[in-house]
């Protein structure tokens, strides 16, 4: 029984490291954002930019952006949710931890 109960407890431990490690991952930082932003630059980082695929829209400036919001929109696009087909692409070549850089670094703009 004793082996069983040491046994029950390393397991739990190594868990919650796990879940420990997990949960610190996703904390996005700017630094590593601003080496993720290459994509997004190139449309989001110009004043009045209107993109023509796959129709004529005005690309908004999200510098300044809630980081949740970001976050929630990149997850929204990499899973269908949200059906722009130029963002889907690029949020799908997105891990959760550069959804999270990515969100850190444009909320950190002004």
């Amino acid at each position: 029984m004793k082996i069983i109960s040491k046994f029950s407890v390393l397991c739990g431990v190594f868990m919650l490291a796990g879940v420990s490690t997990a949960v610190h991952a996703q904390a996005g930082t700017v630094e590593a954002g601003k080496a993720k932003v290459a994509l997004c630059i190139g449309c989001h980082g110009i004043p009045g930019y209107k993109a023509s695929y796959p129709e004529v829209y005005r690309v908004p400036r999200i510098g300044g952006q809630n980081a949740k919001y970001i976050e929630s929109a990149l997850k929204a696009y990499r899973s269908g949710e949200r059906k722009h087909p130029s963002m889907r692409g690029v949020a799908g070549s997105l891990s959760d931890q550069d959804v999270a850089d990515v969100a850190a670094y444009y909320s950190a703009q002004k």
